[in-house]
């Protein structure tokens, strides 16, 4: 698993400059704030529209 930082980016959570690294794991982006910890996932952003409020979504069947 080969990470990468992004330059210039900014964590949502600390607000820490180019602390973000980004990495493939299972064909999701994860990106990661090496100082605090905060983890954004690609899956996230495909499903959040999708979820109600009361309902956890554990993942998202696509067929081929």
């Amino acid at each position: 698993m080969r990470k990468r930082f992004i330059a210039g980016a900014v964590c949502p959570a600390c607000q820490a400059k180019d602390t973000l690294a980004l990495w493939r794991e299972n064909n999701v982006d994860v990106v990661e704030c090496v100082t605090c910890g905060h983890q954004m996932r690609e899956a996230d952003k495909q499903v959040r529209d999708k979820v109600r409020d009361s309902e956890q979504v554990i993942g998202v069947f696509t067929p081929d």
